[in-house]
């Protein structure tokens, strides 16, 4: 289907829902009012045109809320206090009059907006002069008695008001219903009941003062908003500082944490590119130490001046990572995009002349940058972070003064990284051969189920590597389990069990202290999750678990059941097989259970016929 024809579905909807919207709105008004304001009397169309201005008045006033500065206006206020004083009829006259002022006021914009929104506080006020006479409301003084009316009549105002706006934004901004209701609700709800409860003051105010209470409460209302803007404005000014770095002016790492977790649940609806690039002022130790700490602030600066310059124009959330690291977030950027960004701001800089640059090996200002891709299989921020910082890493070890896109080593390269990085982890699993030689087999076993699975699967060079060496590391944890705990034949405690869970926590900290091995982490945390989300640590249920770490839990529990272990009868790959099938649905993936099957089936059958 092309975009064209997706697209009519959508327009569809907002077309409908404004004609119900508007059909509803009108019908009610005509239903309320019934030309009930053709025999007003002039003192009744005083009160009508004094209380409309009041509405126009308190639209115009609007509050600004922390955090997002959503407005608020009072004029809800006025719209109930009429229904509490002068009835539904004069309400909806009242609503007309102030509507068609507001439509000359603001003539940008366009007539159908206005219309949806008179149409939208006639529904308000109908279910809400419904609500309060059907629950023994009479119009005129506050009456102790009738309390119950009056809150029903203004819990229904709000929930109509709510609902209404959120179906607003889903049909014409396409916004998620739970994301946009939960949003308003945060942010307006005490605000809005202030309103609320403010309409019962206004109708005291009317009824025992006239205009003098309307005008007071006015003045007291321009004042709250005037307020509110103040500390708003407070609020905005502080939130700035708190967001920003003290010496460049950029952005701190705490908002770049915030808004990177924004970012990526945005591109992981839509399906847009995001880029993450991490850059480092090549050889600043040098300079630092050179010409000193103040010279070597001026430097940050100087870079983070270029780098406000440069991505200005651009939609990138420029931020200063720590000490001379510096990460640009970069939305609708695929990877080869910020490549190309990123290295014209490298040449940038070289050609950039700065105090001292001779002490630097290239005689120029230069720096180091990763880049990572978003991809749906990331499990969260941190490792699109640890993506980018490998990145960093490999341009660094390349010889500085260049940009590499995490993964993009040739075959040669990875070839030899992957070689190193076996012999790395396998000089850590040595550990384990005096202290538990089952678990050093264990993780070699998985290892190889992994090599092949990870050729059936057809992965790229990167995924490969970062499967493969997940499988070989993924119980590296156990190293901090007690060596009696270990090797106990018997059954474990709940408490010694409760140990032996933590060894996937202990284990992603362990990976976490090595740079070359970060992106590994989720094998090593998460091959104890379960499809059901019964599993540990996190109890993390089916796509919530990256793919891989799925078919590694698989695998681990394979390897588990058909080798011998001293508190579990082995299996036989018969009985392993029948006891896969099932957990699948509750432990495993039942498709990559499936495929798993099929591997070990065929695998099995050619050892048996080579036997023979």
């Amino acid at each position: 289907m092309s975009k064209q024809d997706t697209a009519t579905p959508k327009l569809n909807l907002s077309h409908l829902y404004a004609a119900a919207i508007c059909l509803t709105g009108i019908g009610l008004f005509a239903l309320f009012n019934r030309a009930v304001f053709i025999h007003y009397t002039t003192s009744t169309w005083v009160w009508v045109y004094a209380l409309a201005g009041a509405a126009v008045v308190l639209t115009i006033f609007t509050f600004q809320l922390p955090p997002q500065g959503n407005g608020l206006s009072l004029d809800s206020s006025v719209y109930l206090a009429c229904i509490f004083v002068f009835g539904p009829s004069f309400s909806l006259t009242v609503l007309l009059v102030a509507s068609a002022v507001i439509f000359l006021i603001e003539r940008k914009t366009v007539w159908w907006k206005h219309l949806i929104n008179f149409a939208v506080y006639s529904i308000i006020n109908a279910s809400a002069s419904y609500t309060f006479a059907a629950l023994g409301g009479v119009r005129g003084p506050l009456m102790d008695n009738h309390l119950a009316a009056y809150a029903g009549g203004m819990a229904i105002y709000f929930i109509m008001n709510t609902l209404l706006i959120v179906l607003y934004y889903y049909v014409f901004h396409n916004e998620n219903l739970y994301e946009t209701l939960k949003g308003m609700l945060k942010d307006t709800i005490i605000a809005y009941l202030s309103t609320l409860v403010l309409s019962l003051v206004l109708t005291i105010l009317l009824y025992h003062n006239h205009i003098f209470g309307l005008a007071l409460f006015l003045c007291l209302s321009i004042l709250l908003s005037y307020s509110f803007k103040q500390m708003f404005t407070m609020y905005r000014d502080i939130e700035e500082r708190a967001n920003r770095d003290p010496r460049t002016g950029l952005f701190n790492h705490s908002y770049f944490e915030v808004v990177l977790e924004e970012e990526m649940r945005k591109s992981r609806s839509t399906g847009s590119s995001l880029s993450l690039a991490m850059i480092d002022i090549d050889d600043f130790k040098k300079y630092n130490d050179h010409f000193g700490h103040l010279k070597g602030d001026g430097l940050i600066v100087f870079l983070a001046e270029l780098l406000k310059k440069e991505c200005g124009g651009a939609e990138m959330v420029v931020s200063r990572y720590g000490g001379e690291e510096f990460t640009l977030l970069m939305p609708s950027y695929d990877t080869d995009q910020a490549k190309d960004f990123l290295d014209r701001l490298r040449k940038t800089l070289n050609n950039s002349p700065f105090d001292g640059t001779e002490i630097f090996p290239q005689g120029c200002l230069s720096f180091s940058a990763g880049i990572a891709g978003y991809r749906s299989d990331i499990h969260d921020k941190s490792e699109l972070v640890e993506h980018a910082d490998q990145a960093l890493y490999y341009a660094k070890k390349q010889g500085k003064n260049m940009v590499h896109i995490y993964g993009h080593q040739s075959l040669l390269e990875q070839d030899i990284d992957f070689s190193q990085d076996v012999r790395d982890i396998e000089q850590q699993l040595n550990l384990f051969m005096y202290k538990d030689m089952e678990t050093f087999k264990h993780s070699k076993r998985v290892f190889r189920y992994a090599m092949d699975i990870s050729e059936l699967l057809k992965l790229d060079s990167l995924t490969k590597r970062q499967f493969t060496l997940g499988a070989l590391i993924h119980d590296i944890g156990k190293l901090e389990i007690p060596w009696g705990i270990l090797n106990k034949k018997e059954k474990l405690t709940p408490e010694e069990w409760e140990m032996v869970k933590w060894h996937v926590t202990w284990g992603k900290q362990m990976a976490m202290t090595n740079d070359k091995f970060k992106d590994l982490a989720a094998y090593i945390e998460l091959h104890h999750e379960r499809y059901d989300g019964r599993g540990y640590p996190h109890g993390f249920k089916g796509e919530e678990i990256p793919k891989l770490c799925r078919m590694l839990t698989i695998i681990d529990s394979f390897d588990a059941m058909t080798t011998e272990r001293p508190y579990q009868p082995t299996k036989s790959v018969e009985e392993a097989i029948i006891e896969l099938r099932a957990c699948a649905g509750s432990q495993f993936d039942p498709e990559l259970t499936e495929f798993f099957i099929s591997y070990i089936e065929s695998r099995h059958l050619r050892t048996k016929e080579a036997a023979v």
